[in-house]
């Protein structure tokens, strides 16, 4: 059994969804495990991980369109602004989404449907620098 672990920094411009596949893949190539599984993590609590649609970008636009109508920003239900209008909206839209994502990896490669991809979701409107823990563990 081998394991690998990486952080990937990952800078995001604004609110959206960022795709992060190909980085995660470059990391389980690197890691040299053959078969096994990823677990990603994001180290942040306005932001988090999915695996969604790569093909057209309209699903992603209509993801965050739900979110803000679901999530809106300066929502009066929220006391806690302490960064902005955005800050406790983007706590829960991270709260109703995930901060990890196991995917099996086969043949050195992330075992992902045709059409999936991984992404980071910045909730913020304005861009952060985000990391996200990356543990590989198979065999080679």
């Amino acid at each position: 059994m081998r394991q690998h672990l990486a952080t990937i920094t990952i800078p995001t411009a604004a609110r959206g969804l960022v795709d992060i596949t190909q980085r995660v893949q470059d990391q389980v190539a690197a890691s040299g495990i053959a078969d096994g599984l990823a677990n990603l993590f994001i180290r942040h609590t306005s932001a988090s991980l999915l695996v969604q649609e790569n093909a057209d970008p309209t699903v992603r636009a209509d993801l965050d369109r739900f979110f803000a109508r679901l999530v809106p920003d300066g929502d009066a239900l929220f006391r806690h602004q302490d960064e902005g209008p955005d800050d406790m909206p983007a706590h829960v839209r991270t709260a109703l989404t995930a901060v990890s994502l196991a995917v099996p990896v086969q043949g050195g490669k992330l075992s992902l449907g045709t059409w999936q991809g991984i992404y980071l979701w910045e909730h913020r409107r304005q861009g952060h620098r985000r990391e996200v823990v990356l543990h590989v563990l198979g065999q080679p």
